[in-house]
């Protein structure tokens, strides 16, 4: 058995290591392959709280299925009495780490096996299983999975919790339902994850698993300005649970804040709630009345993503540029420029439309044939060889596209909101609704709002409700819009347009005198076919 001091021992060596085993790899290179360390006092914790879900004095048989150097290994070893630990095994893809904490923990009992997880195959004997396994998977985003890859993980779901994940799920989604064969009846799971899978819909499948196949005991969402890893950009969350079949009465617990030792807020919710929901609730974990019997913002508007042209600085132009290569004004929008470049929060136009911004901005969109442009328009055509040779038509969105240089439709649209901010007494408001007197369109770094019938009627007889309406849009509380977004590491918040459509409305509602929400239904105001159209 080791003494205190050899696993403080150990523990400093580790740390040695893994600084001067990262310090040897580009931070691009561990972004690809999700590799980003734990912290040891978290470390610390993860175990401390998952070993309190065993049997007291029962053995443990501990697996770490993304071992790195071994971060919660070494917490275990420090937590609870060696002769308790009759086995332990840690799987490490890369060779660059495993090597190095084999040879670390040779002494320890630590089996550290050289492979890729997602390909191995558990265990068939129970008596083999883990009781207690404690993960920070890798964190690849999907696009950093190739079609291949994505198409193998799909087959090794197969007879998995659950068959199928989206195409849009992140490595770590694979690891925690792969997992599942590898744990023991009755045996605990710590999971320290992107807190994203709460919220999104390529989350769900998760969601479902971790409701209906195992009892999840805890759920912990740390704060977002307090980013876990300093070379990752994410909000984290650990989860706790337990593979047994959840009971009908089960209450999740959910934490925030603070650390998972000394969270901030506590809360059960019943499995039962978060079952009827689309996402699982954020910090303060809130339970109010069902979305459906209060007004949205998607009551009042249709919510459109900004227009993206698959290479902004091949299509989007100055008036300068547009001279200098000589193009056919007819071919061009304006367009505006990012919120940056725009001075307080309502744009101005000129006598032609066009914004009175500090840049001043053209979209190319032409939609005719490469041929006839070469006869009629020389020059466009000239420049559109200048972006074959440069790849631009083979961008993903461009290849896509008839012809390639033309652009999706995205009117002008006289609300905007930016769809990414940062919040917090450093940064302010995270969003910015924006009123827009000029014909230009917007890129997709904003969020386009049309108004929808039961808007725009009021609106075309009342032309003052306009500036009313921004008011309460910019007057917004911030924890009222940040309740519906994404949230990233360092205080990044998100909106996808779904998303914004979730924000409570009903100041919109009273100042259009309407009833309550149940009663505009029976009165068919929401009938799909009287929205405003937006291509």
């Amino acid at each position: 058995m080791l003494s205190i001091e050899e696993m403080k021992t150990f523990e400093a060596r580790r740390l040695n290591l893994q600084t001067s085993l990262d310090a040897a790899k580009t931070q691009g290179k561990r972004n690809e392959l999700g590799q980003f360390s734990t912290p040891p006092d978290l470390a610390a914790e993860i175990v401390s709280a998952a070993l309190k879900f065993l049997p007291k004095g029962s053995d443990i048989r501990f697996l770490e299925p993304g071992l790195g150097t071994g971060a919660f290994f070494s917490a275990l070893l420090r937590s609870a009495d060696r002769h308790r630990i009759v086995a332990a095994k840690g799987v490490e893809i890369d060779p660059y780490y495993a090597t190095a904490a084999r040879d670390l923990w040779a002494d320890t009992g630590l089996q550290v096996c050289i492979g890729d997880f997602t390909q191995m195959r558990p265990p068939g004997a129970e008596s083999e299983k883990f009781n207690l396994l404690v993960c920070n998977p890798p964190y690849s985003r999907h696009h950093h999975l190739s079609k291949d890859q994505k198409t193998r993980l799909q087959r090794a779901l197969l007879g998995a919790p659950s068959a199928r994940l989206s195409g849009l799920a992140g490595l770590h989604c694979y690891f925690l339902l792969l997992a599942h064969a590898w744990m023991a009846e009755n045996g605990v799971a710590a999971w320290l994850i992107p807190s994203e899978f709460m919220e999104v819909n390529y989350g769900q499948q998760v969601r479902e698993y971790l409701l209906n196949r195992v009892i999840l005991e805890r759920a912990h969402l740390f704060d977002p300005s307090d980013v876990q890893f300093g070379d990752a950009l994410v909000s984290s969350a650990v989860l706790f649970f337990r593979k047994a079949p959840p009971p009908a009465d089960h209450e999740v617990e959910f934490t925030f804040g603070g650390s998972v030792l000394r969270p901030v807020v506590a809360r059960s919710v019943p499995a039962s709630i978060l079952r009827e929901r689309l996402r699982w609730p954020r910090p303060p974990f809130s339970l109010d009345e069902k979305p459906e019997t209060r007004y949205t913002l998607a009551d009042f508007f249709t919510i459109k993503r900004g227009l993206a042209t698959g290479d902004n600085s091949f299509f989007i132009l100055t008036r300068a540029q547009i001279e200098q290569h000589k193009l056919p004004w007819k071919f061009f929008k304006p367009i505006l420029p990012s919120s940056r470049h725009i001075e307080g929060d309502e744009i101005s136009a000129d006598e032609h439309g066009l914004p009175r911004t500090a840049r001043v901005l053209f979209l190319l969109d032409c939609p005719v044939e490469e041929n006839e442009l070469r006869e009629r328009y020389s020059a466009l055509w000239s420049y559109l060889q200048e972006g074959k040779k440069k790849t631009v038509a083979q961008r993903y969105l461009c290849r896509h596209r008839s012809p390639w240089y033309s652009q999706e439709q995205r009117p002008p649209a006289q609300f905007l909101c930016t769809y990414m901010g940062r919040g917090g007494p450093d940064h302010g408001r995270p969003f910015r609704f924006i009123l827009n007197h000029s014909r230009a369109t917007a890129p997709n770094v904003y969020l386009l709002l049309y108004p929808t019938a039961l808007l725009a009627r009021p609106l075309q007889t009342d032309p003052t409700l306009l500036r009313k309406v921004w008011e309460i849009l910019r007057t917004m509380k911030p924890a009222s819009v940040l309740g519906q977004a994404r949230t990233y590491g360092g205080g990044l918040h998100k909106w996808e347009p779904s998303e914004l459509g979730r924000v409570p409305a009903d100041r919109i509602a009273t100042l259009l005198d309407l009833g309550p929400k149940r009663r505009a239904h029976q009165l068919g105001l929401f009938d799909e076919r009287k929205k405003v159209a937006v291509s």
